[in-house]
């Protein structure tokens, strides 16, 4: 079986740092894929771009978590969505908060809700993914958000990121943040495949991010090689892994203490040499409208 891979960026519409990074690397053809972030106040620059570019694969990032201090954002839907924020009015912090708080109903809304408003300034959608992980149900096991997105997802006919697969070695990525047990993890992804397989929502056989727990956070050279490596590491079937590309700039500094990381992913996706290892690899890269063309035709 051959190899692919869908170069996703996410946090698309987030800021103008990102924008301006995600709209150069996809029009490289150094990503394949993006989400935008539907409340976020650059979403409407990523989605007129999007609709400039329709043959670019460009998706909604559905979002129900506010992870920065200062920089903050609230729900799109104008219908009353009270479980989804917090006492300031916002979005939670962290999705263990959605996980607890959130109605199931609201969510559903909300999500409906980012989706429409993407569409009305332009976007048609090529996918559908979740912004920290917070509609997957892997903080308390409340795995009924997960039928919901797939649900929805299979009513516009999206793809969806989630797993069919799960190695075991994901199971302690940082990025992945998996806090259920882990033989449920391992268990779940084959159920939900065959569930979004009935509603027509394809999905990548896996889902590998980069780790920054180790010397790679340390300087790019190092975050260079790990990747490189990663890459390498790559199973056959088709692979998704993501970044959060940034250009340097005051206002990404502002947002986050992190926003090296960024800079540094945008720097390894611009560098033509990461491409041409990824192709090394014997690894294919496709994007998202290709995987539900590969998994139930054109």
């Amino acid at each position: 079986m051959d190899k692919y891979l869908i170069i996703n960026a996410d946090d698309f519409g987030m800021c103008h740092a990102q924008n301006t990074a995600i709209m150069e690397l996809l029009l490289k053809g150094s990503i394949t894929s993006s989400t935008i972030m539907a409340p976020c106040a650059w979403a409407f620059e990523a989605a007129k771009f999007a609709a400039a570019n329709p043959n670019l694969a460009i998706g909604v990032h559905w979002t129900l978590t506010c992870e920065w201090n200062t920089y903050r954002w609230a729900p799109v839907s104008t219908k009353g969505v009270k479980s989804l924020i917090d006492e300031e009015g916002f979005m939670w912090h962290e999705s263990d908060q959605v996980e607890e708080n959130a109605d199931i109903d609201e969510v559903e809304e909300e999500i409906i809700a980012q989706t429409e408003k993407l569409k009305r300034l332009g976007l048609n959608p090529s996918h559908a993914d979740n912004h920290m992980g917070s509609i997957y149900g892997i903080e308390t096991g409340r795995l009924e958000l997960l039928n919901v997105a797939i649900d929805v997802a299979g009513e516009y006919g999206l793809p969806f990121r989630f797993p069919s697969k799960i190695l075991s070695s994901q199971i302690d990525n940082e990025m992945l943040d998996i806090k259920i047990d882990k033989e449920l993890v391992l268990s779940m992804a084959g159920k939900f495949a065959q569930y979004a397989n009935s509603k027509g929502v394809a999905m990548p056989d896996y889902l590998i991010p980069n780790d920054w727990d180790g010397p790679q956070k340390d300087s790019y050279e190092n975050f260079k090689e790990y990747m490189y490596e990663l890459y390498k590491s790559f199973p056959e079937g088709i692979t998704e892994t993501y970044v959060h590309p940034a250009v340097e700039s005051d206002e990404i500094k502002a947002i986050t203490g992190n926003w090296r990381r960024r800079v540094w992913e945008y720097d390894l996706m611009r560098d033509p040499a990461t491409k041409q290892h990824i192709e090394a690899c014997g690894i294919k890269l496709i994007s998202y409208r290709d995987l539900k063309n590969m998994r139930f035709g054109s």
